[in-house]
Order: C-alpha cells, then sequence, then structure tokens
C-alpha cells in the first residue's frame, strides 16, 4: 500500500505523473462512489476547502471530520481511528501536529494515507508551490530558488520537491533555526544539497523565486516575541526583492502576516503568486489523491 507522507515518497518521475494528473482537465473518476476521510486536528481554510473541491472534482465524496470528532490518542488511538475509517472510505488524510501519527495510521490502513501537514512535512503545499513556478517558468531545471525564515515543516518539504524538480535551493535562517543537518543531507540525497545563508541579502541575489512563511507556526504561539526578535531583518520586503532576478516571483503559503514575514507592498504587488499558489493548492490536492489511488 502506498502512502504519501511527504514529498520524497516520490521518484522524480511519480512526481512528474502527480503534477500531470494536476494539470489534467478532465481529472479520472477514480473516487466515483467512494468517500475520502479528511481528518482534521488543526484547523485550516485553504486545506479543507482544496481537498473538498479535489475530492469532488474526482467524483468523490469528501467527509472532513474535526479534532473533536475523534480526539486521537484520547478516546481512540491513531491506529484505531484510521482502520475504522478505511471500512468507510478509499482514502484518509489527516492534518496532525505530531509526523509520527501519520507513520501509525499508514502501518495499520488498507487504503492510503495522505499527509494534509503534520509538524515535519506539508507535502501537498510543495506540490502547489512546483505547480505555481512551473505555471511561471515551464521547466524548472535549473532555476534557483531562495527561502527566507524558519527551517520548518513547509521550508523542508519545498527543499525536496524543488531538488527533485531539478531546481537549486537556498534557505535562509537566523542562527538556531536553519534546517538540521539531517535534513539538509536528506536534500542533499535528492539532487544537490541547499545552501544555506544567516541573511536573506545573499540568499536571494538574482534568484527566480524567493519563498517565505509565518515565523511562528501552530502550536509555537509561546515562543511568538522570540521568534520576532530572532527574525528581524528577515522580512521580505521590496529591498530583498529587488536583489532577485528582474523576472522573479513572490510566493507565500499562506495565511500571511503583513509586516512580519513580508511586506504589505509585496504580498500585493506585481511579483506575488500568492492567490494562484492558493489555487494551486486544489490541483495538486486533486493530483495526489489521483495519483495514489491509481497504485492501489
Amino acid at each position: 500500500m502506498r502512502h504519501l507522507l511527504e514529498i520524497d515518497d516520490l521518484s522524480r518521475d511519480e512526481l512528474f505523473e502527480v503534477i500531470s494528473l494536476a494539470l489534467d482537465p478532465n481529472p479520472p473518476q477514480v473516487l466515483s462512489r467512494k468517500g475520502m476521510a479528511l481528518v482534521f486536528e488543526k484547523p485550516s481554510a485553504r486545506t479543507r476547502n482544496s481537498m473538498e473541491m479535489a475530492v469532488k472534482d474526482l467524483g468523490g465524496h469528501p467527509v472532513t471530520i474535526r479534532s473533536e470528532e475523534v480526539s486521537i490518542d484520547q478516546r481512540e488511538s491513531a491506529e484505531d481511528v484510521a482502520r475504522t475509517l478505511a471500512c468507510y472510505h478509499a482514502a484518509i488524510g489527516a492534518r496532525v501536529f505530531d509526523h509520527s501519527v501519520l507513520e501509525r495510521m499508514a502501518k495499520v490502513s488498507w487504503v492510503p494515507i495522505i499527509n494534509l501537514l503534520s509538524d515535519d512535512a506539508h507535502p501537498l503545499q510543495a506540490l502547489a508551490d512546483l505547480l505555481t513556478m512551473a505555471d511561471e517558468f515551464g521547466d524548472l531545471n535549473g532555476h534557483t530558488l531562495a527561502y527566507v525564515g524558519d527551517g520548518n515543516n513547509m521550508c523542508r518539504s519545498l527543499a525536496l520537491a524543488a531538488t527533485l524538480a531539478g531546481m537549486q535551493v537556498r534557505v535562509a535562517s537566523p542562527p538556531g533555526y536553519a534546517l538540521a543537518p539531517h535534513d539538509v543531507d536528506r536534500i542533499a540525497g535528492m539532487g544537490v544539497a541547499p545552501q544555506l545563508f544567516d541573511r536573506p541579502e545573499e540568499a536571494v541575489d538574482g534568484v527566480d523565486v524567493v519563498y517565505t512563511d509565518v515565523w511562528t507556526s501552530m502550536g509555537q504561539e509561546t515562543e511568538a516575541a522570540a521568534r520576532r526578535k530572532a527574525f528581524e531583518g528577515f522580512m521580505v520586503d521590496d529591498r530583498v526583492m529587488g536583489l532577485a532576478a528582474e523576472k522573479a516571483i513572490f510566493l507565500h503559503c499562506l495565511p500571511a502576516h503583513r509586516g512580519e514575514e513580508v511586506s504589505h507592498e509585496v504580498l500585493e504587488g506585481p511579483r506575488s503568486r500568492v492567490w494562484r499558489q492558493a489555487e494551486n493548492r486544489m490541483h495538486a490536492a486533486r493530483g495526489a489523491v489521483a495519483w495514489i489511488l491509481g497504485q492501489v
């Protein structure tokens, strides 16, 4: 049974198969007369809406399950939740805090498990990012991406996806917030090791894509003040974008905090592609679900 818990669960060829399915104007009806369970420990506007519409596009019926309805590892174990939902659905998507919850679900489930976000990874967002960059540049091989911010789950998945697609990746983070050495090694195993910087200016110099994310992710609220101090000087503003290539674009996985990680002018400016990026969440989800059900 194939599951999609992180981007490197896919080979390079499989990655492009998913992207091709995401772009198909007549998606295969692989969920006709079937359901897909969507479990949310963490709330989300984009993930829920994009997944529900993707499931409908594939002919299926999405069933969204909120945290209080399942209470994983409180009312029931992750394993029992997975096995119960697998009785009714052709696939299960889960948005969780602890990545190991997904791994435990995948070990016992006889239907595919898809990671809708965990503290370790965000593969569907990374697929949407590739779609958005391909919309702009076509073949991504040889293009350069700079990620400015925390070396978090989003950074990790994006770097894996971009490297797998043939891009060069740079990451700028303040001390203490860089990608972990084992993540760098993992990304290097996909092609080329990411270049790490401790200031955004060097990282964005001449790049094709500038990407950022919030400094404080869900579940890190008690660290917000310390993180704002640590990330001083890391806001992507017109000055930073001015160092990128002339036709460079700006991406953000959203939600955005204007005036923190990105200025209002950049987010709403002519180089921003964030709303196309948000739309591509739906297309990426559709491609991923269609692909993984084709492996069953």
